[in-house]
């Protein structure tokens, strides 16, 4: 998981179905999704300017939603970064394994429903962003050191 790339992240489009009484979106395990989800959690009240996230996973998958509001959520695989702005609650950002992400721009009554593919476990965090990168380098330099000559 440590040379996986922000290019392997993607919106997903959630199965949406339209009612006269209001719209119903669906997540199914191992099929909307590539995982089983493990764990669900929100964030919520994020004051104006802060910032969530500010860390990466060594082998959890998450899909972020926006289920009200918008927010922005840039992931950084160590050499490139991508920005995404969740407003939809009809989409997801499928987030893979080894990609720090930070998330901001929160508007005021936002809802980030987080779905992830593992329950809560402190030795998955990478939380300071040059353990990430040493992280990361060390797949580079492994790789290199495997290929033949």
């Amino acid at each position: 998981m440590r040379n996986t790339s922000v290019y392997d992240c993607s919106i997903i489009e959630l199965n949406r179905h339209h009612h006269t009484k209001g719209n119903i979106s669906v997540v199914e395990n191992n099929q909307t999704i590539p995982f089983e989800v493990k764990r669900t959690y929100y964030l919520y009240d994020v004051p104006g300017g802060e910032s969530r996230g500010g860390h990466a996973h060594k082998g959890l998958s998450q899909l972020i939603i926006a289920a009200s509001g918008c927010f922005n959520v840039t992931l950084n695989d160590g050499n490139v970064k991508r920005t995404f702005t969740l407003n939809r609650p009809h989409q997801g950002l499928y987030v893979v394994p080894g990609i720090w992400r930070e998330l901001d721009d929160f508007s005021s009554g936002s809802v980030c429903l987080v779905l992830a593919s593992e329950k809560y476990e402190t030795d998955d965090y990478i939380r300071d962003y040059n353990e990430f990168l040493k992280y990361k380098n060390e797949t580079s330099y492994e790789r290199d050191s495997h290929t033949e000559v």
